[in-house]
């Protein structure tokens, strides 16, 4: 079976639980996404220790958020690992994002709009004149201008977003849940995998519906990631 335009999120605080399930799914996934903690704790090594086991692409979500120079700084230190996307916060603003594609040229930057966690009341809180949909367009339109190639958003705002940018930038979505599982509290702008891809993402990031099948073993894990591939390639 081809790979699905799937991101699994390896969030583990233990490497060789990270390596295995890299192992256990590569068949199937297209992306790993290692996140902030993954790469505080393990660090550059830790993200070789995962390349070397995979021919997948991999998604290193440091979401980056500072002055130009320090976000270039920071991009540039990643940017012998070679990942194949690397997220900065689109709210950080035009010179920030360009600061990091030009720091990383051969990385898709990918600008992260409005975290799945926030809803129209918590922008309102933090002060967004715009509630999520218009926030999360005006900021795609704003990063793919300032040299991101890539969008994180919800699954809500993917076809406003898709029409604004066009066809060209990667979509990347979470908050995707399949439909036998329910949704959980941290995420509240969410949809299943395959009507994200039909609204017009690239790629889908889902972890625990696919991480917790551990539990019961490698060959569960590699089951479960196989049967949600199937239900996005069908599509």
């Amino acid at each position: 079976m081809a790979k699905a335009p799937i991101v699994l999120a390896v969030d583990t605080s233990d490497l060789s639980t990270a390596i295995e399930w890299v192992k256990a799914t590569q068949e199937s996934i297209s992306v790993f996404k290692l996140g902030l903690e993954f790469y505080l704790t393990f660090g550059s090594a830790g993200v070789r220790a995962i390349q070397d086991e995979t021919d997948s692409d991999i998604f290193l979500d440091l979401k980056l958020h500072d002055i130009p120079h320090t976000v270039s700084g920071a991009a540039r230190a990643i940017a012998d690992l070679n990942p194949k996307y690397l997220t900065v916060h689109a709210s950080g603003g035009p010179a920030m994002v360009k600061a990091a594609a030009e720091a990383a040229p051969h990385t898709l930057i990918t600008g992260v709009t409005i975290l799945t966690s926030l809803g129209d009341a918590d922008l309102e809180s933090i002060g967004y004149r715009q509630p999520t949909l218009e926030s999360a367009v005006a900021l795609a339109k704003l990063a793919t201008h300032s040299g991101a190639r890539a969008i994180v958003c919800s699954p809500l705002e993917i076809s406003a977003i898709r029409k604004e940018i066009g066809v060209g930038p990667v979509i990347i979505t979470p908050g995707v849940r399949p439909t036998d599982l329910e949704v959980p509290d941290d995420q509240v702008r969410v949809m299943t995998p395959a009507n994200a891809i039909s609204a017009g993402a690239s790629l889908v990031v889902i972890g625990r519906p696919i991480t917790q099948s551990w539990a019961n073993g490698s060959s569960a894990m590699r089951e479960r990631a196989a049967q949600i591939a199937a239900q996005v390639l069908i599509n």
